[in-house]
């Protein structure tokens, strides 16, 4: 028994009730429009006739999906306990140290949530526990904690807890020297808070009814929400704003943020009542981040037509752009991701051939790169949250190397390795292998692609291969190791990850080659890959696989529009698939803040352009490959109606027999289940799903 003989079973077939939705003359059908719902419709107590309407038709999809799967339940337990069985259960970080105390992250066994602790001056101190997380979570089915601050004097705690899985945080603080809570609580927040250097006074970003982050208020502990004052107001929806404190706590700076334009306000932290100070204003296509140092002010910009960014530094009184002088010198060949400041050193995350680097540059000009060892990786910073310390905290990964954390001493050149992450079992490394390969698509460009695979893997166009990209934003899938994968390799697939076009792997032109008008790149680099790792054999013809989310989603829809035959199957988890619809809906999260990453359809250019690719909008009657899709009922970032909708006009129009099924997680939203274990349950189910239709059950 697999899915494909289950063809007795029957779908749920939507209703169809067409609405009509007309933008510059073009008139587009939409049958199922009415399966949107209100944050209002779905958070009621007593739910509507039509509330009551869309969740029966998701739950019936639900049904559907476990009769289908049905005999896969053993095995997709057996894969979830596999996964879960790696991971070390009775877990902790590395403690990093902050202003006197060392922090810990760890996990006890059976515990889905993470235990938040310090210790005083040294490791060997007793243990304080600031958060048990398991013992929150008890009355929810979803619960999360956002991003915790402690108070300069170490005496307070604040922390975000979401238990919608919308990510809107209700803020709420802990005296950590009697273990009481505040009566403070302050709702609708994006989960941070923070201080000023009086210990009384934070800062917050509110979020307005489209949940974009939008205002920064002023709350001094001990007073009612209602008298906390308004200090920021971002009224162009395009931006978001947020706040943050420099490294040195000296500044409390509060930003906006475009996709092509950032602007900045300072403040002193030790006198919050202060005026805002502007940095520089926003300038259409000027991109800019800051970081304070000593008497000066780093600039990470993309000033002057510096497209991979340069590093510029100004005093901290002449802050506008005409005062930037250079300190590092934009290079076409090298993209500046970010820096980190230290007594006697900057540390520059580097972007070389698609390998992110990291750079050291003592102030005196001497430079040089962290050698891992390896030629395909990726490597990030760490926490660093003191700078007069000759040790660089850093993280490193490759797709055969567990995640390792390391301190790297910028001065001996030393690496000391501090952790490398447990597998459980019998995992040894030198039994998996991967490649870094560059494949030309269509137009002549060359698309890195890292690929992985358990030694004795046949290149003979016999085995199944899982593709993956998401190829937006600019953000770079780099090459990274995952013990839960290893439930594939370990059944005969390859795994390759393609660094398409949309993404920043190569730097900024990659990124600007794979949005706007030039999106459609993103789906031919994909496409191309997927052939050429057939027609190279690393894939069999009618096994390889494809798996994206969310922007990533968008691509799944798109491709199998495109390339039905190339794909044995496709998961497409949290997809983007009702671009038009979405994008000329400003009342939608985010819909506003993406016109520079999609276009404004508003603009007929973008409208064409964008219904050329959106998945929704080229469903056609013909066949198409076994799909499985992933939502959440909450999901404030691709609403769960696009998937829905989606499915059900793929079942209408789609002229196969070919498995077609969607799983709606009803209690949670964009990131899925919470919980350590929990999420596993989902890729477990995934990775059932393919494993079956490879036949490899």
């Amino acid at each position: 028994m697999n899915l494909r003989n289950k063809q007795n079973l029957t779908a749920p077939l939507a209703e169809k009730n067409p609405t009509i939705l007309t933008k510059h003359g073009d008139v587009r059908i939409d049958d199922y429009y009415w399966m949107k719902l209100s944050d209002e419709q779905k958070m009621a107590e007593k739910p509507d006739e039509h509330t009551s309407k869309v969740v029966a038709y998701l739950e019936a999809e639900n049904k559907y999906r476990e009769d289908m799967t049905s005999h896969l339940e053993g095995f997709q337990e057996t894969l979830f306990e596999e996964i879960k069985g790696r991971i070390k259960q009775d877990d902790a970080s590395v403690p990093y140290r902050s202003n006197g105390y060392f922090y810990i992250t760890r996990y006890e066994t059976g515990q889905e949530y993470p235990i938040y602790s310090r210790k005083k001056d040294n490791l060997e101190n007793p243990e304080e526990i600031l958060l048990n997380v398991n013992e929150l979570a008890k009355p929810y089915s979803y619960y999360n904690i956002s991003t915790r601050k402690v108070s300069v004097d170490n005496k307070i705690l604040a922390y975000g807890e979401d238990t919608v899985s919308r990510r809107q945080y209700t803020l709420k603080f802990k005296n950590l020297e009697t273990g009481e809570m505040y009566d403070d609580k302050i709702e609708n927040t994006t989960g941070t808070a923070i201080w000023a250097n009086d210990n009384k006074t934070v800062f917050y970003t509110r979020k307005d009814e489209a949940l974009r982050s939008y205002k920064i208020y002023k709350h001094r502990l001990g007073t009612e929400e209602s008298t906390d004052i308004e200090v920021f107001h971002e009224t162009d929806d395009t931006y978001n704003a947020f706040v943050f404190k420099t490294k040195s706590d000296k500044y409390i700076v509060i930003g906006s943020w475009a996709t092509l334009s950032q602007e900045f306000y300072t403040l002193p932290a030790d006198t919050p009542d202060n005026d805002l100070t502007l940095f520089q204003k926003r300038e259409n296509n000027l991109e800019y981040n800051i970081a304070h140092f000593g008497d000066k002010w780093y600039i990470r910009t993309n000033k002057d037509g510096a497209r991979n960014f340069k590093v510029m530094t100004t005093t901290e009184k002449a802050t506008p752009k005409e005062n930037w002088t250079d300190l590092i010198h934009h290079r076409d060949d090298v993209f500046i991701e970010g820096l980190d400041l230290f007594t006697d050193y900057m540390v520059i995350n580097e972007r070389v051939e698609g390998i992110s680097k990291m750079r050291i540059r003592s102030w005196g000009g001497e430079d040089h790169y962290i050698d891992f060892g390896e030629d395909a990786y990726n490597s990030s910073p760490g926490v660093n949250m003191e700078s007069d310390t000759e040790v660089l905290r850093v993280g490193f990964t490759s797709m055969t190397t567990p995640s390792t954390v390391y301190d790297y001493n910028m001065k001996s050149r030393k690496l000391e390795m501090k952790k490398q992450q447990v597998v459980v079992g019998d995992f040894d490394p030198k039994d998996y292998e991967s490649e870094r390969l560059m494949i030309e698509a269509r137009d002549g460009t060359k698309v890195p692609v890292s690929i992985v695979y358990k030694k004795g893997y046949k290149k003979d166009g016999t085995q199944p291969l899982l593709l993956y990209a998401y190829g937006s934003y600019g953000y770079s899938i780099d090459p990274y190791f995952s013990s839960v994968r290893l439930s594939l390799l370990d059944r005969g697939f390859g795994y390759a990850i393609a660094h398409i076009r949309g993404g920043q792997e190569l730097g900024r032109d990659w990124y600007e080659n794979g949005k706007f008008l030039k999106k459609m790149n993103t789906f031919n680099d994909f496409i191309d890959v997927g052939q050429y790792l057939v027609d190279q054999k690393y894939a069999a013809k009618n096994q390889l696989y494809a798996m994206g989310g969310s922007a990533g989603g968008m691509l799944m829809g798109g491709i199998a529009n495109m390339r039905p035959d190339l794909w044995n199957g496709i998961v497409a988890a949290v997809p983007f698939v009702d671009v038009v619809t979405t994008m000329l809906d400003d009342t939608i999260p985010l819909t506003t803040g993406e016109y520079d990453e999609w276009g404004n359809p508003n603009d007929e250019i973008y409208y064409r352009y964008m219904k050329s690719y959106s998945p929704i909008d080229n469903v056609e009657a013909k066949g198409y490959p076994s799909i499985l899709i992933t939502t959440g009922y909450h999901d404030s970032q691709v609403q769960y109606w696009e998937p829905a909708k989606w499915i059900a006009k793929l079942r209408d129009l789609k002229t196969d027999n070919n498995p077609l099924m969607m799983y709606c997680n009803m209690d949670t939203g964009h990131g899925g289940a919470s919980g350590r274990f929990q999420k596993y349950k989902e890729v477990a189910m995934e990775y059932a799903y393919l494993l079956d239709l490879a036949g490899k059950v």
